[in-house]
Order: C-alpha cells, then structure tokens, then sequence
C-alpha cells in the first residue's frame, strides 16, 4: 500500500480567462482546456485504481488482524477504513467520468466552433482591408 501522488509538472499551462473571442485564440483556448481535461481524467483513472487497491489491500489486513484474535475494535476501525477507501475510489471514478465527458464536450465544442467560424476567419484573415467586426451590422 503506498502514496504516490504526488503533483506533476506538466507542460499544459491553465488557458488564459481573458475578452479575447477572436477566432484563433478561442480555439486554442478550447485546445489547452481539452488537453488540461485529458491529463485530469488520465490523472483521476490512476488515483480511482490506487484507491482501489488500497480499498482491498485494507481489506485484507482488517481480515489478517480477525484472524489473529487481536482486539475487535480494531478489525472494526480497518474494516471502515476499507469500507470509506471504497466509496471514496467510487465517487472518484464518478468525478473521471465527468472530467471525461467534459473533455468530449470540448472537443466537441472545439469541432462545431471550426465548422461555424473557420471559413469567415479565413476570409477576414486574408484581406488586405479592414472589416467590420461580427455584430457591427446587428441594429
């Protein structure tokens, strides 16, 4: 049974919460929280299967403390420490799931964004003039 979590030093850096919606940088904003959700979940899977095993491997050493008759109050206190590891593993597998699923929603978000705006910021890239921005025309 062992800890090793420990942070990490990862290359991903938080995307910037700034009012720049211009088409390039909301995809790479979009781009940096996918990829900061995708080493999370990865994360959470490693964390879900150490709590796991410490769950069981707990356990087991609630059951080797019955069998050697020592006082009941401990088997108990391993035994619900066996028990809260386990609900812990399972609410944190419920919490990867959920990171999982933002990760496809950003993806997801990231698809539909190119789909709708791709082809209006290649034409206002490649202009030599200046157009308006979008919403200049709503009245």
């Amino acid at each position: 049974m062992s800890s090793d979590l420990a942070p990490r030093n990862t290359s991903t850096a938080p995307a910037v919460a700034d009012d720049d919606n211009r088409y390039k940088a909301v995809q790479a904003k979009l781009d940096k929280l996918g990829k900061a959700m995708d080493d999370a979940t990865l994360d959470l899977l490693a964390l879900w299967r150490s709590m796991q095993e410490n769950a069981k491997h707990t356990d087991g050493v609630a059951t080797d403390i019955e069998n050697a008759d020592l006082d009941p109050k401990f088997v108990g206190l391993t035994a619900n420490v066996a028990t809260a590891l386990d609900g812990a593993a399972r609410e944190v597998r419920k919490l990867s799931d959920t990171a999982q699923e933002t990760v496809d929603l950003t993806h997801e978000t990231r698809r539909t964004h190119a789909k709708l705006y791709g082809a209006l910021d290649d034409i206002r890239s490649n202009r030599r003039e200046k157009t308006p921005r979008p919403g200049f025309f709503d009245c």
